[in-house]
């Protein structure tokens, strides 16, 4: 894979404005969720050019919005809980542009026979977090609320989350891709983690959504992330870059590969397109 440091001569990377699309963890921050202040900068530097930066990201909202403050985003759009929800950001406050919702039941049966001891949690259709134990993550940006798993089946989600602490990754992974999930749109992460979606839903359809309205061209967009999570992301863009950690296939699914986030990978991507 070719290793980017300058997206500036990328022809179709030079017009006057961009819709960049950025994952979170493992793309802006690290895994241990910190930021680094080159990072920080050329964002910071990207979004006063005037490019239309918009975090896409499996977080949820409360836990996506620190990051835009971050990066100097005080007004615009965020995707989050990869794709389920869009909001707008302005100095009145946020407003929900769109939930997507859907019925986890038949999901959360299955996975509960295959896997009994996981933990499960769901974000509902008024953002709140409900677990079947006690099940706090920094990509929820909430506390969640322990209820009965039959409370989980008969609520309505717009994201499902399930972790395993008895299965590597790998025998995690073979467990949900057995059970043929259908009706669902799913990825799994780096550890025994899964996320679950509506049919169809995924960071780029919300991407897409936003494209419409903001009216970019499909040519003048531009996504990284590193994550299964992004790889629909990647391959919508008109310019798709992985992080250089990135499992195989979504370095597969990208135009250019860049270095590893805890080299910096992002920036690399933001000052080639402040250098060109």
């Amino acid at each position: 894979m070719t290793v980017m440091t300058k997206l500036g001569n990328d022809d179709r990377l030079t017009k006057q404005k961009l819709m960049i699309c950025l994952d979170v963890d493992g793309t802006i921050v690290n895994h241990q969720g910190e930021m680094s202040q080159r990072v920080r900068d050329a964002a910071r530097a990207v979004v006063a050019q005037g490019h239309e930066v918009i975090i896409s990201t499996g977080r949820s909202l409360g836990a996506a919005l620190p990051i835009m403050e971050e990066l100097g985003i005080d007004h615009g759009y965020v995707v989050v809980s990869n794709g389920g929800v869009l909001a707008k950001v302005s100095k009145d406050g946020v407003e929900i542009l769109h939930r997507e919702i859907f019925d986890p039941s038949s999901a959360l049966t299955a996975l509960r026979e295959q896997l009994p001891n996981a933990k499960y949690a769901l974000e509902n259709e008024r953002g709140e977090f409900l677990s079947s134990e006690t099940f706090g993550d920094m990509s929820f940006g909430a506390e969640s609320k322990v209820v009965d798993f039959g409370e989980l089946v008969n609520s309505k989600a717009v994201r499902v989350v399930v972790f395993s602490t008895d299965n590597t990754a790998e025998e995690f992974g073979h467990a949900v891709q057995s059970l043929g999930l259908s009706g669902v749109t799913y990825s799994v992460g780096w550890t025994a983690w899964l996320d679950i979606a509506a049919d169809g839903t995924t960071k780029a359809s919300g991407l897409e959504r936003l494209r419409a309205v903001l009216d970019f061209h499909a040519d003048d967009t531009l996504a990284v992330g590193d994550g299964r999570n992004d790889i629909e992301m990647l391959q919508w863009a008109g310019h798709g870059v992985a992080m250089g950690q990135a499992p195989d296939e979504v370095k597969d699914a990208a135009d250019e590969v860049t270095e590893h986030v805890d080299a910096d990978g992002l920036a690399l991507v933001l000052e080639g397109l402040l250098a060109g």
